[in-house]
């Protein structure tokens, strides 16, 4: 079983921030991704779920993505927020959840992680541009089950 922690190294880990980072100058949009070991539910109830614990819904324009990954069920979801889901069209996140299983299923995780949230950044960039006086609305670190009260184990690595 892949521990949700284990899914990426302490380097991988600041490699996939850095480039929430620069998605995050490609547009207001904001961010995030959060990683469990088991998807106890369908995998868009739970990162719904986990987008409200995560108090995604703070943002100005309501222009969150969340990114989630059950590591050991080896699933994931990415949802938007209401600002997002009012001006998209059904079915933009499909080609970002594309690159993320094709990259899971290499065991590429940290690379698919990276270009998922580019591509976010990329796509987001349309709707939502970046201004020079925008506000990193959320942190860009990388969450985890034992933070938000997830039904998995938690890991003690720190």
């Amino acid at each position: 079983m892949t521990r949700a922690r284990a899914f990426l190294t302490k380097e991988e880990r600041l490699s996939v921030e850095s480039a929430i980072a620069a998605a995050e100058k490609l547009s207001s949009g904001e961010i995030r991704i959060h990683i469990e070991t088991i998807c106890p539910t369908e995998p868009k109830e739970r990162a719904l779920r986990t987008f409200h614990i995560l108090g995604m819904k703070k943002t100005a324009a309501r222009n969150g993505v969340l990114i989630y990954v059950a590591s050991a069920s080896r699933k994931v979801a990415v949802i938007g927020d209401s600002g997002i889901n009012a001006v998209v069209p059904h079915g933009f996140w499909k080609d970002v959840v594309d690159v993320l299983t094709d990259s899971f299923a290499r065991n590429d995780n940290a690379e698919g992680l990276k270009k998922a949230v580019l591509l976010i950044g990329e796509k987001l960039s349309h709707f939502f541009p970046y201004s020079k006086d925008d506000v990193n609305e959320l942190p860009n670190e990388i969450s985890f089950e034992d933070e938000t009260g997830g039904d998995s184990q938690p890991n003690d690595e720190k």
